[in-house]
Parts: C-alpha cells; structure tokens; sequence
C-alpha cells in the first residue's frame, strides 16, 4: 500500500521544538529512548523516489584510518531541499547538517550525516491505514560515504574546516557513531525544548558528534560559529496517554479507546496522494489551521502519545548559535543530550 508519504521522499533537517511550562508531573519530561537493537523495518515502510544512502558504506562498517593520519573535520551545511528549491529555504535559514572528514594522508574524504530511513514525511505523521490503525515508519540512521561535494555544501551553505585531529582520534569516533547509530533509532520531529530532553534530527547528531570529539580532546576554530534551526511550538504541560500498545489496545478502556480515535482522526489530517511540492503546501495548511482554531495535536515520542494544548505565541523560527566544544568544557544551549560513552 502506497501513499504519498512513501513516494515522494524528501531530505529535510528542521528542528521543531515545544516550549512547556516549568510544573511537571508523571512521565514528561521523558529523556529520548536508546535501544539495545535496531528492530527490523516494517515492510510497509518505503523511502520513496530518493533511497536512503544510496551510494554509502555497508551497514555497520566505518572507514578505518592509520593512527597517525592527520584528519580534517568540516562542517556541512546546505539549505533544505536544495535540489528542488535552490536558496529558497536557505534565505529562511532551514538548513540540513552534515559533518565531512578529509584524510591528508591517503586523500580520502568522506561525508556523514544523521537523516530519516523514509524521508521526513513519515517521521513527522503516522499512516493511517484502512483499518483504522496507525503505521508509523520513522527510523533515522547515519550514512557515510566516499567523497566531499564541495560545491553543494558551500554554494548556499557552509563548508568550514573547524578543526583537526588523527585517525586514532576517528577511529575511537567512529565506535561511538556505531554505538550511537544502534541505540538511537528513531527520527523525533516534534519535541519538548526543555533541559533533559534531546531532539533526534540531522543537526542534533551533528552536535553529538562535536561533543564526542571535544571530549576525545579534539581543539576547534572557536572563530567558526555553527548556528542551527529551530523552530519553537509552544505548550501547557503535555498529558500522557500511554503507549502505542495500550492507546491501540483493542481491550483497553472508553478514555483509552477514545484517545485512539482522536490520535487517527488527527493523523488522519496528513494523508494524501498530491505531489510532494502539493503535499508540503497542504500540509503547512493543515498545521497552521490546527494552531489557528487551537485544535489540540497529538504528539508520538518514545513509542507513546501525548496530548499537547498548544500556546500563545504557538510558533517561531529561530537560527541559534550551538557553540563548538571547547577544551574541558561542554556547553551546548540548543541541545541536550543523556550521557553516553
């Protein structure tokens, strides 16, 4: 079964993030989940016209440098949907990130980037099938692949060497990206902007992997500023209506069962069978009627649903600056992140 959300892929680095009062209760603010495994794909789910890595390293296999390579480390970054669009996104500062490593040893570079398994659309929105129940098919996993286009990255965007280091230092990098690529799964569009709470989207892996390298010892260009997008949905407390299991739980109780039909009534909103260039008008439509009328909206994170009331201002755009890491320190004001190894 195919719809629009699987044909028409789309490459897209957009941080959206909810800004919530500061009473908690229950299970919110709830910390990104990490896995022991990466689950096997739904058959369903489908990357559409632009595969996912399609020119990448095998999974589960990174370059491997001689200890004593000096190592280039660039920052990538280029306006969303570019291919598509030119500067147009990039003018409103919505940018894709990457990192790219040069070796000046052997001369190989390589690009690495964080993105969805099955493009943004369906991270962002559930199917809803005909049965009245919900597919979602939002894996995000990192691609490395041979090459640096410089032209794409630097023609709208930014290809800034920001420091240098060894393949020693890489290779200890690169058993924390594998770590990293196995236990954080899953793409998160939506989120809380609250401290403890961690996006998971092309700019935060970017992020992640800076701070891993700081902490390997890595020096950066303090004089390079790497500002990422933002965009800012605000809230009253989110209430949590429970897991994927026991929200679809067909046994479940009427509050249970009638969050169910509101979650697929409100999925149900993002179905279509339009172009991609359609499908993005449409759907900016159907978001801004849903904040226009206060509707409430249905936010999935962790494998769990939560019902968000949404605020006055409802939204802004921002183009932060997330500092570089620094010697001994690790500041970052965007994006936090649990520890990790």
């Amino acid at each position: 079964m195919d719809t629009i959300l699987d044909k028409y892929g789309i490459l897209v680095c957009c941080v959206i993030v909810f800004l919530a009062g500061t009473s908690f209760a229950g299970p919110w603010p709830a910390p990104y989940k990490r896995y022991t495994v990466r689950p096997q794909s739904n058959p369903f789910c489908n990357a559409g016209v632009i595969s996912f890595c399609p020119t990448g390293e095998p999974d589960n296999i990174m370059p491997e440098f001689n200890p004593g390579d000096a190592i280039e480390i660039y920052a990538l970054k280029k306006p969303v949907w570019q291919f598509k669009f030119g500067d147009v996104l990039g003018k409103l500062n919505i940018m894709h990130d990457a990192l790219g490593f040069k070796n000046l040893n052997t001369g190989m570079n390589y690009t690495m980037e964080w993105y969805e398994l099955f493009q943004l659309m369906n991270c962002t929105f559930a199917h809803v099938l005909k049965n009245e129940t919900i597919q979602w098919c939002n894996q995000g996993a990192v691609c490395i692949y041979p090459g640096i286009k410089d032209r794409l990255w630097s023609e709208n965007g930014t290809l800034a060497k920001i420091a240098t280091t060894t393949g020693s230092v890489f290779n200890s990098f690169s058993d924390w990206v594998l770590w990293d690529n196995r236990t954080g799964l899953f793409y998160e569009t939506w989120t809380m902007g609250i401290l403890g709470l961690s996006l998971f989207d092309c700019a935060s892996w970017v992020i992640r992997a800076l701070d891993k390298f700081g902490r390997l010892g890595v020096t950066f260009n303090q004089s390079v500023h790497l500002n990422y997008t933002k965009i800012n949905l605000y809230s009253d407390q989110p209430e949590y209506l429970g897991t994927s299991a026991e929200v679809f739980d067909k046994s479940a109780n009427k509050t249970m069962q009638a969050s169910a039909t509101n979650i697929v009534k409100f999925y149900s909103k993002f179905q279509s069978q339009k172009k991609w260039e359609d499908l993005a008008i449409e759907i900016i439509e159907d978001l801004y009627e849903i904040f226009e009328k206060n509707e409430p909206f249905y936010l999935y994170y962790n494998d769990a649903y939560w019902l968000l009331n949404l605020t006055s201002p409802i939204a802004k755009l921002t183009y932060e600056e997330s500092p570089l890491p620094k010697p001994g320190r690790i500041d970052n004001k965007l994006y936090f992140e649990n520890r990790f190894p």
